[in-house]
């Protein structure tokens, strides 16, 4: 666990940020930047020791932050909605400013996706596997931009870096397997792909906090670039009937060449660089569920 080091956090209100920046927080002076337009947002950041930072990382101005964080987590992202264009500024251009504005760094994280890659069949994805052109290609193709700008960056100005490509998240902030829990709620079909099993390597909240950390302790010159996921592979059909068991409804599936592409990543290159997950998957949905629907919880 990093200690006594000031530490800056984009996109802090998310999913994935705010446990990271919740858990630096205990040892670190940590900044939180974000859009922030909710209250309730600004004052979770403040309620967990983190000092809210109102940006919206899209605009560039990034004039008001102060140049001297010892370390960087780059979560902030634009989803692609508003067009090529903004995605391709935002998610790339703009981030290699944030990189050369905290260029005194000892370590930068930058959030990319395991979505880049192009669909390889029926066996784990690698780093070296090439991108592909996906369901939401405005975004996956910025990451891609963006890993090729912040590599340059971090290159040229002798910034460690660690390029994490986030795979499937989960827990009590939500996530994939959240958000397919409550289409089954709603007894809504499941889409998937027809290469059936959609097999996946999720990452439960706790442990994607102690390798999001690690991310930032290993930064290196040239970059690491690393898929970020779970250690253990399962398939959306095998996790989405256990949970099925847990609440006590029976998943509804839908196979179609319209859905997205399985992301199974080969997480060996993690092991060496990261470390292994700990949390099993069944242990993750578990508590998951026992924290965003404990009413529904079949004891049994």
């Amino acid at each position: 666990m990093l200690e006594g080091e000031k530490i800056l956090i984009t996109g802090a209100s998310g999913k994935i940020a705010f446990p990271i920046a919740r858990a630096l927080a205990e040892r670190n002076e940590v900044w939180g930047l974000a859009r922030l337009k909710d209250p309730l947002d600004r004052d979770k950041l403040a309620f967990a020791g983190v000092r809210p930072v109102p940006l919206d990382i899209a605009s560039g101005d990034l004039a008001s932050l102060p140049e001297d964080f010892s370390y960087v987590f780059h979560a902030a992202v634009d989803t692609g909605a508003e067009g090529w264009r903004r995605c391709v500024e935002t998610n790339a251009q703009i981030s290699g400013d944030l990189m050369y504005h905290c260029r005194r760094a000892k370590g930068f994280v930058y959030c990319s996706t395991g979505s880049i890659y192009a669909y390889q069949g029926q066996r784990p994805l690698s780093e070296a596997d090439g991108p592909g052109v996906p369901l939401r290609a405005n975004y996956s193709f910025s990451k891609v931009a963006g890993e090729a700008v912040c590599t340059w960056v971090a290159k040229r100005f002798e910034i460690p870096l660690s390029i994490i490509r986030i795979c499937s998240t989960y827990g009590p902030e939500g996530g994939a397997p959240a958000e397919r829990l409550e289409q089954m709620l709603r007894g809504e079909p499941i889409r998937l792909y027809p290469d059936a099993p959609n097999n996946y390597n999720p990452i439960y909240e706790d442990d994607y906090v102690a390798l999001g950390i690690r991310a930032l302790e290993v930064a290196a010159l040239p970059p690491i670039v690393v898929n970020w996921a779970g250690s253990e592979t399962v398939s959306i059909e095998e996790y989405c009937a256990y949970m099925g068991e847990l609440v006590g409804v029976e998943p509804i599936f839908e196979y179609t060449a319209e859905a997205h592409t399985p992301l199974w990543p080969d997480v060996s290159y993690m092991h060496e660089v990261l470390g292994h997950t700990r949390v099993h998957w069944r242990d993750g949905l578990r508590r998951m569920i026992e924290a965003r629907h404990p009413e529904l919880l079949n004891a049994t």
